[in-house]
């Protein structure tokens, strides 16, 4: 019975590893499946690359001339953005410096990444000291080689304006050389987080993705590539905020321009100096074409039209101009603000509920509240504020959003016009004078549309424009008097003697009621 259970023990092992093996060999063959099938690719690519006829072509990063070469550059960045280069024998992996957990490959030396144009197959090439080699099959090189470099540029100019970091200049001072000063440009303003009208603001990012993709168009209608646009409004509307995200979204340095420091030819040389894919700002063109500093306003003006559209504002390309207003367009010169010089008007207005509510979105996260109501009562009782207040107060409040928004209310109760004043009412008719109580199936309009008309009503006479209440009695009225003619002339025939009668009494009766009191009396 031993002997039993140990054999039972003894098979039990055996059977374990006899599985281990079959794993393993499994595992082996998986394995050496894979590293077959690689080893089938890497000779099916040497036999293609035996039997093709390849054309070389070298990109060096200094020229014959000793200056850099800008092609090898972008063609460093592009090979570098390859997902091919994931898969190649050897990469050189760096980091950045200025942030962290920013990686990058490159090719290393003397191994290749694959890349693919219009059905063509290509590779790059690291060759060292300074060299990428492209390599294109021989029957693909005319049909591919031009667009295929166009579109590595393109690549590779796209990912520089994502990575660079954008920077503000601004003009230090007027006369010799233009100097410009510049700083990092870090405003945090995006087209998102802008408070405006979306579908403005929708507008206005269209119309500048536009801009970006039309230099063919541009080129093809004969026009320099070159958009401006008009930022006007009162103080604290966010204009200056709003021309920051433009430069922000289109990626573009700026250039802050002060008019006043430089005359027509140091403001010509200041274009000639500024870059292409940049922002030129202008701020507050109304104030300066005022005049002042001994300058007229013609001649303010006549500088400003040479600096909007003269030869100067056309020696680049792919620039933004952007000027800002703090009033209405009322007293600048038409000249000054016609297509061509000023392509686009945008208006920025006061703040109305809408904004508000995008404000307290941004601010304060808010979406709604229980004093929402309160707020938009009092916008629409017409009182505004700037966005620049609202921010102001949010920014105050932003740990107590209902302390913000009680704040708005009492800013918006300050700032509310006041009530027009109440038009006088016409006097009733019977403060003057009391008319006489009027039938019961009376049922016009007294028309109040001159004194005399109420005098004429209140002696129980027709108005003779014909808008009083009476009009209609008056057949009626003249059937009594006639009927108490004859009445009295019959009495005055029988000899009856009347006391004094009269056609018609003061109060407005007929003859017919004073004939019957006399009846009554001598009764």
């Amino acid at each position: 019975m031993a002997l039993d259970g140990g054999g039972g023990v003894w098979a039990g092992v055996i059977g374990a590893l006899a599985y281990g093996a079959l794993a393993v060999a499994a595992l082996r063959l998986v394995l050496s499946y894979k590293s077959a099938a690689h080893a089938l690719r890497r000779a099916w690519r040497w036999a293609d690359e035996w039997a093709q006829a390849y054309q070389y072509y070298e990109v060096p990063r200094v020229g014959a001339d000793g200056a850099e070469n800008p092609l090898f550059r972008k063609a460093a960045a592009y090979v570098a953005s390859l997902p091919s280069l994931e898969d190649a024998d050897a990469a050189c992996v760096l980091s950045s410096a200025a942030k962290s957990n920013d990686f990058a490959l490159q090719l290393g030396p003397g191994h290749a990444a694959r890349d693919a144009f219009l059905g063509a197959r290509l590779a790059w090439t690291n060759a060292g000291a300074g060299r990428l080699v492209l390599r294109v099959r021989r029957h693909d090189r005319t049909r591919v080689l031009r667009p295929y470099l166009q579109h590595v540029e393109s690549v590779a100019d796209e990912m520089e304006a994502r990575r660079r970091e954008l920077r503000l200049y601004a003009n230090a001072g007027a006369g010799g050389a233009p100097r410009w000063a510049s700083a990092p440009f870090t405003h945090p303003a995006t087209l998102d987080t802008v408070a405006m009208d979306p579908e403005l603001k929708a507008r206005v990012r269209a119309d500048l993705e536009g801009f970006l993709k039309g230099r063919a168009y541009y080129h093809r209608l004969g026009r320099v590539w070159r958009r401006s646009y008009l930022l006007y409004g009162a103080p604290g509307t966010g204009k200056s905020t709003f021309a920051a995200a433009m430069a922000r979204f289109l990626g573009y340095d700026v250039y802050d321009i002060d008019l006043s420091r430089g005359g027509c030819d140091d403001l010509r040389a200041l274009l000639l100096d500024t870059a292409p894919r940049s922002l030129i700002l202008v701020e507050d063109l109304d104030r300066y074409l005022r005049g002042g500093d001994g300058e007229t306003a013609a001649a303010r003006t006549a500088r400003v039209l040479s600096f909007m559209d003269g030869l100067s504002s056309c020696c680049g390309e792919e620039r933004v101009m952007v000027f800002t207003m703090s009033g209405g367009k009322d007293g600048v010169d038409p000249a000054v603000l016609r297509p061509g010089r000023l392509d686009v008007h945008i208006h920025f207005t006061m703040c109305d509920f809408e904004a508000f509510k995008a404000l307290a979105s941004n601010y304060l996260g808010l979406k709604d509240h229980k004093l929402y109501p309160q707020v938009e009562e009092g916008f629409h009782a017409g009182a505004r504020l700037s966005p620049a207040e609202l921010g102001e107060i949010m920014i105050a409040n932003r740990g107590s959003p209902s302390r913000a928004l009680r704040t708005v209310i009492n800013a918006l109760q300050q700032v509310a016009p006041p009530p027009p004043p109440q038009q006088p009412q016409p006097p009733r008719a019977g403060a003057a004078a009391r008319p006489p109580k009027l039938s019961s199936r009376w049922s016009g309009h007294l028309d109040y549309a001159s004194a005399e008309a109420s005098e004429a009503s209140a002696a129980g006479q027709s108005s003779p424009r014909g808008g009083g209440g009476f009009a209609k009695d008056a057949p009626i009225r003249e059937f009594k008097k006639l009927y108490g003619l004859i009445k009295y002339r019959s009495r005055k025939d029988a000899g009856v003697v009347p006391v004094d009668d009269s056609a018609a009494s003061p109060n407005g009766r007929g003859g017919s009621e004073a004939s019957s009191d006399k009846d009554r009396t001598g009764d």
